[in-house]
Formats: structure tokens, sequence, C-alpha cells
């Protein structure tokens, strides 16, 4: 009897789900109005991402290649708190109405940055809430079906699938697994065409989860007496160096890609398409390109030619393009080879050096 009791959590995780007749349309809704659900879990995403790339992309790079493990309380959208949990340390993320405190236990060091309308992605991107949302929230209802229901962090999930119809797309598809209670994302799969013989490009998920509301005190943060305190901190990294370039007047559509607008990004930053399908096109003066064209050509797996060099991890894919005048345009997004091509075929010459 007490092998049974002792055994009972593992048998309930292992128990089949309950499939709702939920349609496409409405649970992709649920998960749209889960925003204001609160919770407290445990998370971890895994990804083979591997791209060579120069020190100014490496935090993003490790995220999308190596696990992450994410402890995980969220208040509302303006009070919650991610830590990053890994051999070496822990990193916590407060986030409140004005910005964000990142807090770094092992150096006694925290840093207040207020939030970027355009960044490279981080930590609390990966949580399945979040991602899951941002995935379905330009999803057209055509990409969108069923695929049943499965147990996640101890709880019925049904599954909804979006398979993108942009020709540029890389993704071929994503799978997201809806709380059935309450409709929170709790596991994102995202598939590459490369990789649907095997397992996700990028997979991450709850494995815990309590749909309560965490304490204020758990979320808020004050820096300790004696620690290193820093304001208006960003790491320095290529997109970085791209907001303070000279502005060029950017094509409508790259690819066949609609350009985004997205008030307070920097007007040198061109984002494009939507939902699943994405690409960022940003000038680099000749210095800040140098040393990542000289990783990207050394690659096995990159293509040059004349149009520039260009390279493909499942599917996120890299390029940089000579501008001209001294300076490069560095595109990056979930397209393909082909669109990458055909976007820079269409981009002007960059201001150069400035």
């Amino acid at each position: 009897m007490v092998a049974v009791l002792l055994a009972l959590p593992a048998l309930i995780g292992a128990l089949p789900a309950s499939d709702a007749a939920a349609p496409a349309g409405e649970l992709r809704a649920r998960a749209l109005a889960s925003v204001d659900v609160p919770f407290s879990g445990y998370a971890q995403s895994a990804g083979g991402l591997s791209l060579p790339v120069g020190n100014q992309l490496t935090s993003a790079a490790d995220l999308l290649s190596d696990r992450t493990t994410m402890r995980a309380w969220y208040r509302s959208a303006d009070d919650w708190r991610v830590d990053v949990v890994s051999a070496t340390g822990e990193t916590g993320v407060h986030r409140d109405a004005a910005g964000t405190w990142t807090w770094q236990y092992e150096q006694d060091a925290a840093a207040r940055t207020e939030e970027l309308p355009l960044a490279l992605p981080s930590a609390p991107d990966l949580l399945p809430r979040a991602l899951g949302r941002r995935l379905l929230s330009e999803a057209a209802d055509d990409e969108l079906s069923r695929i049943g229901a499965a147990r996640v962090a101890g709880r019925d999930a049904l599954g909804l699938r979006v398979v993108p119809t942009d020709e540029a797309a890389s993704v071929s598809r994503v799978d997201v697994w809806v709380d059935a209670a309450r409709g929170v994302p709790l596991r994102v799969q995202v598939y590459g065409g490369q990789t649907d013989g095997g397992g996700p490009a990028l997979d991450t998920s709850f494995l815990g989860l309590d749909l309560g509301t965490p304490a204020a005190s758990v979320t808020a943060f004050t820096p300790p007496p004696g620690a290193d305190v820093r304001f208006d901190q960003q790491q320095e990294d290529l997109l970085d160096t791209a907001r303070r370039a000279v502005a060029v007047p950017l094509p409508a559509t790259l690819a066949g890609l609609d350009r985004r607008v997205l008030p307070g990004a920097p007007g040198a930053v061109g984002v494009y398409g939507r939902g699943v399908t994405l690409l960022a096109v940003a000038p680099l003066p000749g210095r800040a390109a140098a040393g990542l064209r000289v990783t990207l050509n050394r690659a096995p797996e990159s293509v040059i030619d004349g149009r520039g060099v260009r390279i493909a991890a499942g599917p996120l894919g890299l390029m940089l393009v000579d501008g001209g005048r001294g300076g490069s345009w560095l595109l990056a997004g979930t397209v393909s080879l082909d669109a990458l091509a055909a976007a820079a075929a269409g981009l002007p010459p960059t201001r150069g050096d400035r």
C-alpha cells in the first residue's frame, strides 16, 4: 500500500488526458485570454539551434541551443519574476510597471532597465505561456488545427497546431498544448523543415504549475544594501549597435513579407512578417560585422555567393550582406535560406561607418 501511495503522483501524470471538443479557434481565443491568469511554476526549454555567431549574439544563441531551467511567478503583465537556474548560479528578472530589475546573485549585482520595443530574446520569452501566446496571436484561422490532448505538468492540455502558410517560412509547424481549464499554454514545440523526422528544434514546457496568485513579496525586488546597482544597462550586442546606426529607408515588403510597425523601435531596424514567420533586418558598420563575417565564412554549412553569406540552424536563418560604403546588412529570422537571399536582393545600400 505504501508503494502505491508513493507512486501515485507519477501514475496520475501518466493518465491519459481528456480531449474536450474545443474547436481550434475557440482554444486559441482561450489561450490569448489567459494573460490575466496568475501562476507559479517550474519550466524547462531545450533547443538544438547551434548558430556560429560572435560574442555579440552569444546570449540569444545560448538560449536557443542549450537547456534553460526557469522558475516563474506571475501576478500580472507588470508584476512577475523569472529566475534562471544554472550549474554556475542564478539570475532573477523582476518586472514592475516601470521596467525590470535583473539580479545576479553570485555577483551581488542589480541592473535596472526600461522595456524596449525591440530586443533580443531572453529567458522569460521562452516560458510556454509567453511563447505560446505570442505564436498564436497572429496565426490565421486556416493555419490552425486541433491535435488531440496530452498531460503536461500533471494537467489536462489540449493540443493546437499552427502550420504557417507564408512561402518564406522555415518553420514547418508549431504545437501548443493549452491548459484545458484555464487556457494557459503549458508546452510549445517548434519544428523546422529539417527536424520533422526527429524532435522539435525548440521545446519548452512547464514541469510543475500552480494556478494560484503568488505573494507580492515574491515578485517585488529592492537591491540589497551594498549591491552593485546600475541603471539603464543593456547588454552590448549587434542589435544595440544597429540602434545607433543611421536609418536608411527600407522597402515595405521583403521576400513577400510586409514590414511591421513597431512604435518606439529604432528606425534603422526593419521587422517583417507575422506570427511564426519573422525577419529582422539591421544595418551594421563594417567594424561590427567583420568578426561575424569571419565566423560565418568558416562554418561548413554556410552558403557563400555574390549576395553574401547565409546559414541555417533548424528554422532559424542568419545572413550577412555587403551593403556598400563600408557597411553591411544583418538579416535574421525564421525564414528559409532562399527567402534570405530574396530579401537581400531588395535591400538598399547602407550608410556605412557612421
